[in-house]
């Protein structure tokens, strides 16, 4: 039964790897619950359990196995839609709904640089959100709109980066990413790909990291995103690791700062989220490991409940001015996380009533 209060949340793309973190994110959340469930049409009507290959190492939730999956178009009986669809799916559907009246928070690539949509990450840039109105003036929605999450691998580059922006300015950026195998969805990479082996391309990846950053980090004027001026050099490449992206990165800044003092900026980082204590929230978005060997995937993923960027081997660079290596979980803060501290953040602003 419903309870009081809560919102309902429809989930499109409800049976693949993020629709099921999403969901399973859910269970017990104090002001939000699924409501519906949709994927695409090979599942369309089947029941969840029955469509669903569940692969985290928690029970299916019992609330969702008897759900019939619905089609990824409205009406769809909810009050927002978290969606993790393919691009291209995701273009035409997301839009659908956003015209139909329902707010819309998005995994896809398919309207992140779109001016007029928010790419949100609610410690960095939770102002973006006064593009709302603009985006429903532009394109003529009533209620609903449109918000975008990150790329899995930008999300975590930008939390380490924005606290460096914010005391140091930034002038260039320089990363290479070792991705865990489940960015690529299930059933994802081959195994006799991956098994012994590295994959140096990940297609459409690298683009999505050198533009992401300079948005999320613009400055909003008049209705308009300003990019931040920095430029980011990328390479990504797939690696035989189940969950969390790892990155090597460099900075050159804008003016010269000490190395503590460098550590002691991205440790005190904190957000709005922090402020209003979300209940997806991480207490510290970064943290920094002193180790030598660290951060790794399998010690540091779950950091924060795997809502943390884990920033380690912070040193001076030959090159560039300093350099660092930072993991983050990519379906968690990446993915189904980062959607919902977007919900939870929407609902704590008066956007969702």
């Amino acid at each position: 039964m419903k309870e009081r209060g809560k919102r309902r949340v429809g989930i499109l793309g409800a049976t693949g790897t993020v629709g099921q973190r999403l969901i399973h994110m859910l269970r017990d959340h104090p002001h939000f619950e699924v409501g519906a469930l949709a994927a695409s049409d090979r599942s369309e009507g089947k029941r969840f359990v029955e469509a669903c290959p569940w692969k985290l190492p928690w029970e299916m939730p019992a609330e969702v196995r008897e759900m019939r999956l619905q089609p990824c178009a409205p009406p769809v009986d909810c009050d927002l839609v978290i969606a993790s669809l393919p691009s291209d799916t995701a273009r035409v559907a997301e839009a659908a709904f956003a015209a139909a009246g329902y707010p819309v928070i998005s995994n896809s690539s398919a309207f992140r640089m779109a001016p007029d949509v928010p790419l949100l990450v609610p410690e960095i840039n939770p102002d973006h959100l006064q593009l709302i109105p603009v985006q429903q003036r532009n394109r003529g929605y009533q209620k609903g709109y449109l918000v975008t999450n990150p790329n899995c691998t930008t999300i975590g580059l930008v939390l380490a980066l924005a606290p460096l922006d914010r005391a140091f300015g930034l002038e260039a950026v320089m990363m290479t990413s070792l991705q865990a195998i489940s960015g690529a969805g299930y059933p994802g990479v081959a195994s006799m790909d991956i098994i012994d082996n590295v994959l140096p391309y990940i297609s459409g990846e690298e683009e999505k990291v050198e533009e992401e950053p300079q948005k999320i980090l613009g400055s909003l004027a008049g209705g308009t995103i300003q990019p931040a001026p920095f430029l980011v050099s990328a390479q990504c490449n797939r690696v035989p690791v189940q969950d969390g992206h790892l990155e090597s990165v460099r900075v050159k800044l804008r003016q010269p700062a000490p190395l503590e003092e460098v550590k002691s900026v991205l440790r005190g980082f904190r957000g709005l989220p922090q402020e209003l204590n979300l209940p997806t929230a991480p207490t510290h978005p970064i943290l920094v490991r002193e180790e030598v060997d660290r951060p790794q995937p399998r010690l540091d993923r779950e950091a924060e409940k795997g809502m943390a960027t884990v920033v380690g081997r912070i040193a001076r660079d030959t090159i560039f001015d300093y350099k660092l290596t930072l993991i983050s979980h990519n379906t968690i803060r990446g993915a189904a996380g980062a959607a919902l501290l977007n919900a939870e953040l929407l609902l704590a602003q008066g956007l969702l009533d």
